[in-house]
């Protein structure tokens, strides 16, 4: 990483959910998304949002003992070392043929609720049998509070995080934990 770009410029901050919480939590918000499912075969689908939800995706994937096809959705809504969301937008086709089935779109932060939104609004009229949402993270937001969202890991500040796959330009995913970042300030 070169020193003069905002990732090698921002201070890490306190941990906010620890490596350890995780663990703990991943598995018991699994056996919360299998109950929901129901009983049914070869009809779930899962659709992590990349990038930022693929180490959470994966970790949760593997405590849910069905039978699923795994497609993903990559969307952006925080470019490059924006701290601010910019608003939705995909960056190639979103996951389709999803009618009557059970489908888990897993998502790694909740703030504004765009992605969110989007994505049920457009997977909803696909008509699928079951649809729900499942994130990490939850800021406690009004914005966020307001989404509708079936599964939340946990419920966070409203400060900008990294770790465990959230990002600042491309950096710190690969943190066991999520923490809390301090952005540089610009340089005029």
């Amino acid at each position: 990483m070169s020193t003069d770009s905002p990732a090698a410029r921002a201070t890490l901050g306190k941990v906010i959910v620890s490596a350890d919480a995780i663990a703990a939590r991943i598995p018991a918000l699994a056996r919360e998304i299998v109950a929901w499912m129901g009983d049914g075969d070869d009809d779930v689908v899962i659709v992590p949002v990349m990038t930022g939800a693929f180490i959470f995706a994966a970790d949760l994937v593997r405590h849910m003992p069905v039978r699923m096809k795994i497609t993903l959705a990559t969307v952006s809504s925080y470019p490059g070392d924006s701290t601010t969301s910019q608003g939705v937008r995909p960056l190639g086709e979103l996951p389709s043929k999803l009618q009557g089935r059970r489908v888990l779109v897993i998502d790694d932060v909740l703030d504004s609720g765009r992605t969110l939104n989007f994505l049920r609004a457009q997977f909803e009229q696909q008509d699928p049998a079951r649809f729900a949402t499942a994130v990490l993270l939850r800021k406690t937001i009004p914005s966020a509070l307001a989404t509708k969202c079936e599964f939340v890991g946990f419920d966070v500040p409203d400060e900008f995080v990294v770790g465990y796959g959230l990002d600042f330009d491309g950096c710190f995913r690969n943190l066991p934990e999520v923490r809390i970042l301090h952005p540089a300030a610009s340089v005029p």
